[in-house]
């Protein structure tokens, strides 16, 4: 049997589908957890309630492990209760590689995301290149990947996905996206384009690193088969879902970044940097990921189908 692998945000949406994969492979997992408890029970796991930034409870629960994935990141920043992309990206993982340094664990595997870059406009993209830099410098035996869009059954961005295609979610009469227009369009305005990785795909690719020497000190761009538009996107999620299509209306993102601008945060349900990323192609080359890998993540449509029905 290998030895426990060490989860930061194994009670998350990715982290739940990574936990479930190791143990799929006969991976002991050792669950870091603080808010969230974890869903799921099985004699592979132990659950670590510590928090994050607690260096010493960090490295001692790290100590017998192999291996560490971190997970960690948030989209949305709620200053008030610490969290915060500079803290959650930076300063977490700042905190969780040095534990690992402390606890002599050699092998670390990162999660970044797609359209993270040094001259980055967003705040989410920015503070996700710094913490891939300190990763970097580790001297750890890493691997970094950039997924773009994840999407699953148990994943907020679908579950808001479909309560607009049944029309039970403002704005109710439509399906909605952030466009370059200066007045709202049906669906003719230019966003950025899309290639959504399926959570199980996403997940796999975090565990076949722990046997694949190939990947240490690299970097791999990751997403599903299919570029799309956000009205490719939602006419796909539509007919999936409720069997034909909805209307799709461009919001201008001038627009939305002026309600983030003049609007308390918890009056919308986005953020100025999630307009700005919405903006850009979020898209990769899968070749090298294919290569050193050997297989290619599936298609959106095609996973959507497989589980449409667990999304009520």
């Amino acid at each position: 049997m290998p030895g426990p692998v060490f989860v930061t945000g194994a009670s998350g949406f990715v982290g739940t589908a990574v936990v479930q994969e190791l143990l799929a492979r006969n991976y002991p997992v050792k669950a870091l957890i603080h808010r969230r408890p974890l869903q799921l029970s099985h004699p592979l796991i132990s659950s670590v309630n510590a928090c994050l930034f607690d260096a010493q409870a960090v490295a001692q629960a790290i100590g017998d492990c192999q291996a560490v994935i971190h997970l960690i990141g948030i989209i949305m920043e709620q200053p008030s209760r610490g969290i915060t992309f500079q803290r959650m990206h930076v300063e977490a993982t700042m905190n969780v590689v040095n534990a690992a340094r402390r606890a002599g664990v050699r092998r670390y595997i990162h999660m970044s995301a797609l359209g993270t870059r040094p001259d980055a406009v967003s705040e989410y993209h920015k503070t996700k290149y710094l913490a891939e830099q300190y990763v970097r410098a580790s001297g750890l035996q890493w691997t970094i990947i950039r997924p773009s869009l994840i999407h699953g059954p148990q994943g907020e961005f679908m579950r808001m996905e479909a309560r607009w295609v049944r029309g039970t979610a403002p704005p109710f009469l439509f399906m909605p996206y952030f466009s370059d227009t200066l007045l709202p369009t049906l669906g003719r305005g230019r966003a950025g384009l899309l290639q959504p990785v399926y959570v199980a795909d996403a997940a796999g690719a975090f565990v076949d690193c722990l046997q694949n020497p190939k990947t240490i000190g690299e970097v791999y761009p990751l997403g599903g088969p299919d570029q799309l538009t956000w009205p490719q996107l939602h006419h796909i999620s539509a007919q999936v879902l409720r069997g034909r299509k909805r209307l799709v209306v461009s919001i201008p993102a001038w627009y939305a970044r002026l309600l983030c601008a003049i609007l308390p945060s918890w009056m919308l349900p986005f953020n100025r940097d999630q307009v700005i990323m919405s903006q850009e192609d979020n898209t990769c080359d899968l070749t090298k990921f294919i290569d050193d890998f050997g297989w290619q993540p599936r298609g959106f449509e095609q996973t959507l189908r497989e589980y449409a029905p667990q999304l009520t």
